[in-house]
């Protein structure tokens, strides 16, 4: 089968594109990533990787290059394959995405991803108004604040968290796009309207309301803010602006706050509850009212998971027999609550340490670590700041075992890895998307 190369370029942008703007829907990306694979193998020729490449490419296909290693630690060779799956796209989009690294254009890329996605939302929100109005009427009065953001997430089909992890870098891109539409002078309708697709963005994360994302996505846009006036200004004059802008968002964030009392309690008292009762949960008068969602929750769970680890060095106890072997400890240790709701272990470093023993937790850093050192190797505030949301993230949650965190951070990874490697070789793009 022959193709041009400039069909080669529209289909293969095509392809960008969708995934992309298909990252928080399972379905329909999961179909797309298989056509992009298929596309690409009868075009396998046009695949090249550099010595640079194939470091980076192996670097993102890290954890699954560990589960395949440690495969024989699995107890259930059909749950093993199960685990297994779940990483083939960190070995897809790295040998596709990187091979083809000169044809993608960064920028163009991110604008379509941040315009379609905030699209996307605008649309689900007003679907949701209609759809979902005994909601808009209860957070309207005040009433049950607490459910909106996780209610909205499940009418996606997706995970709170996991929405709002995608929504931050969507705001924070939305940012970094806005301030370079007016460094090179666009026209005025034009920057107008990445202003009003970074206000929209920030009232989504806002609307969805996780913790971590809040904390994020101020980090984020101090970064972005701060990287691009140092590029044009003193010390004093950097300082200055990028608090000057920072604070009016923490403004907002906090007339937001004053009108959802909830978020008061949540970052307070609700967070910090109990925290003498950690390991003792079932002390607690119907803890899954009081702290199923409180730092006492996870501080438990994270002593638990570390306590069981070390029963089970060098190796672990394997892919798939991590959370069976947790909730297992969860009853031995006479914690019926967790073991009740089977919680996970809401933190990627703690959960490979369980899983894959001490190469666990090396080969998450290594994976998260190098999108950093990405970042700071090009001096680009976008991609440092994608390292920070997903390293934080996976602090208080287990992103590395779910298809909306495997993909987000491999895609856009594999997208990081192609923009270093045309600065480090100089070349222009041939993408159709430009």
């Amino acid at each position: 089968m022959t193709i041009s190369e400039k069909q080669f370029n529209k289909v293969f942008s095509f392809f960008l594109v969708a995934i992309a703007c298909t990252l928080i829907f399972r379905k329909p990306c999961t179909w797309l990533i298989f056509a992009f694979a298929i596309f690409n193998m009868f075009y396998f020729k046009k695949i090249k990787l550099s010595r640079k490449a194939l470091i980076l490419a192996i670097t993102i296909a890290s954890p699954f290059l560990l589960e395949l290693l440690l495969f024989w630690n699995n107890d259930s060779f059909a749950q093993g394959i199960k685990s297994l799956e779940k990483t083939v796209s960190l070995v897809l989009f790295p040998l596709i995405i990187l091979g083809n690294y000169k044809r993608i254009s960064f920028q163009k890329l991110l604008q379509f991803y941040v315009n379609s996605t905030t699209l996307l939302m605008i649309v689900f929100v007003l679907r949701f108004v209609f759809v979902f109005p005994e909601h808009i009427t209860k957070y309207w009065h005040g009433i049950h604040l607490w459910e909106m953001g996780y209610v909205f997430a499940n009418s996606i089909g997706i995970h709170a968290p996991a929405l709002n992890m995608h929504l931050v870098f969507v705001s924070i891109s939305a940012l970094y796009l806005l301030l370079q539409s007016c460094q090179t002078k666009k026209k005025i309708g034009l920057v107008f309207l990445s202003f009003l697709i970074f206000v929209i963005s920030f009232f989504v994360v806002l609307l969805v309301n996780t913790r971590m994302a809040l904390f994020n996505v101020l980090v984020g846009y101090l970064l972005v803010l701060f990287s691009f006036f140092a590029a044009q200004f003193d010390l004093k004059k950097v300082l200055l602006y990028t608090a000057v802008i920072g604070g009016v968002v923490c403004g907002v964030l906090f007339l937001f706050i004053q009108k959802n009392p909830y978020m008061k309690e949540k970052y307070s008292t609700v967070t910090f509850a109990y925290m003498d009762k950690v390991g003792k949960l079932d002390e607690i008068d119907h803890p899954e009212i009081k702290v199923f969602n409180s730092l006492v929750t996870r501080v438990s769970i994270w002593q638990s998971v570390w306590e069981l680890s070390l029963q089970h060095l060098p190796f672990g106890v394997g892919a798939s027999d991590g959370k069976p072997e947790l909730v297992n400890y969860y009853k031995q240790t006479n914690q019926y609550f967790l073991a009740k709701y089977a919680f996970p272990t809401h933190n990627q470093f703690l959960d490979s340490l369980l899983k894959f023993g001490v190469l666990g937790p090396l080969v998450v850093l290594l994976f998260i670590g190098t999108i950093g050192y990405l970042g700071i190797d090009l001096k680009n505030a976008l991609i440092f700041a994608f390292f920070f949301l997903f390293f934080t993230s996976n602090l208080t949650d287990d992103f590395l075992l779910r298809f909306d965190g495997i993909t987000f951070s491999g895609f856009w990874f594999s997208i990081f890895g192609s923009f270093w490697l045309q600065q480090k070789s100089n070349v222009h793009t041939t993408s159709e998307v430009q």
